[in-house]
């Protein structure tokens, strides 16, 4: 399997793009070697610069949930575009993919769409500030919410991959205002109010963890965060930019029965293409200009194109069984991996939410992100070279989930539980 295409690119790339990549995970930093550029994509198959075909397990960080170019949401782009790409000018595609958001998560009175999951992140943020008059906010060590200035402290995803606790360039004055507390913990947020109980205005919380790895909450975790929001005055947002539509069709609020103040939205709800969306209860969201005072913008807010790719899609995942077969697959993945190491003798835990989910080479299971960052990671880079080599994609990191897809047929997922089998072996 050469990759000498995907190479010279790379050496073209790193003289005029920062590290050679548009965002820092793909450059397979933590993993070793040389980044692939993909020339193309079809159903649950991905095909580098040379030519070679893999099974696609990132499915674009999680919206390809459908496989890559389902024909139905392609066919509905074409006829999109047709009519232009872009009006900065409201559209009535911008109301159906809300009222269909709105439905899917009753916790939501209204919803304003932005371009990405980092947009959604901050505008939710300053939002929740302005509600409460506070300043102060509350994440947890590992979780990462986009690359917004107040959380980029103790981040996980590609801050993790690459050993950068906070970048520089986000101001102290700021950052002081993040208070960190550990996932699955309630003790330590319970420390941070008791500390300053009229200071945070919100705490920001993965629906579940997938960017220091996939970690579930503990039984009690996530009603506790919300009792103690109320208890205090703060806001819940719930971060389900990945999670939603990765759990359930309602994500992660639906499957733990938690009723979150704002919820973020993205990957899914665009179906490939850039969306993000922040919503909630009727009385916050009143607050976003033109209605309030809280100033939030975007010129391809809502663009038409990416409108139809997601409602396309959540109308398509809304077709009876689907994610019956979809947990169906990613459980019997997941069961098989489990197996392999542990006939192999490697020391791995598998975390499985919905149809996302992580192989941890670890003693012991991971609740939160010291347990992740003990984890062999130098074993994770050997796994990841002898899977990619046996034609499967996966997350170039240890701290990345894995995205299972509708389009992963039963002969996909065969072929991935023989590549671990040899992967595993010597490692």
């Amino acid at each position: 399997m050469g990759t000498k295409k995907s190479a010279q690119i790379f050496k073209k790339a790193v003289k005029i793009i920062p590290g050679g990549v548009n965002s820092p995970v793909r450059a397979f930093k933590a993993v070793g070697g040389g980044p692939l550029f993909i020339s193309k994509a079809k159903g649950s198959k991905i095909y580098d610069a040379d030519g070679n075909e893999y099974i696609d397990y990132i499915g674009s960080w999680g919206p390809m949930i459908l496989g890559h170019a389902h024909p139905k949401v392609t066919a509905a782009l074409k006829k999109a575009l047709d009519k232009g790409t872009s009006y900065g000018a409201p559209t009535e595609l911008e109301v159906i993919l809300a009222e269909l958001t709105l439905k899917a998560f009753p916790s939501m009175d209204m919803v304003r769409f932005a371009s990405s999951g980092t947009e959604a992140t901050m505008s939710a943020i300053r939002l929740a500030r302005a509600y409460t008059k506070r300043d102060g906010i509350i994440k947890f060590e590992g979780c990462y919410h986009g690359h917004g200035d107040s959380l980029l402290v103790k981040a996980g995803s590609g801050m993790a991959t690459l050993g950068v606790p906070d970048s520089p360039g986000v101001p102290a004055d700021l950052a002081k205002h993040t208070f960190t507390a550990t996932y699955n913990d309630l003790d330590s947020v319970k420390a941070v109010f008791e500390k300053a109980p009229e200071a945070v205005a919100c705490i920001i919380v993965e629906g579940a963890p997938g960017n220091m790895g996939v970690v579930l909450p503990k039984e009690g975790f996530m009603e506790g965060l919300k009792g103690l929001c109320k208890k205090y005055g703060a806001l819940l947002i719930m971060d389900e930019v990945m999670s939603g539509f990765r759990l359930c069709y309602g994500g992660a609020q639906k499957v733990y029965n938690i009723d979150p103040d704002l919820t973020c939205l993205g990957k899914v709800i665009g179906g490939g293409l850039p969306v993000g969306a922040f919503g909630g209860k009727k009385a916050i969201m009143e607050m976003i200009s033109p209605s309030g005072p809280v100033y939030q913008a975007g010129t391809l807010s809502g663009n038409p194109i990416a409108m139809t790719a997601g409602i396309e899609t959540l109308k398509l995942l809304q077709g009876k069984g689907l994610y019956d077969k979809l947990f169906k697959s990613t459980e019997t993945l997941c069961g098989g991996i489990a197996e392999i190491a542990k006939r192999r003798g490697v020391p791995a835990q598998t975390a499985v939410a919905g149809s996302m989910f992580t192989v941890f080479f670890s003693e012991r299971p991971v609740t939160n992100w010291p347990d992740a960052k003990a984890c062999d990671t130098a074993r994770f880079g050997r796994y990841f070279t002898k899977m990619l080599k046996n034609g499967i994609y996966l997350p170039p990191s240890q701290f990345e989930a894995v995205f299972v897809g509708l389009a992963h047929s039963k002969d996909d997922i065969a072929k991935t539980l023989e590549a671990a089998d040899k992967s595993f072996k010597g490692i």
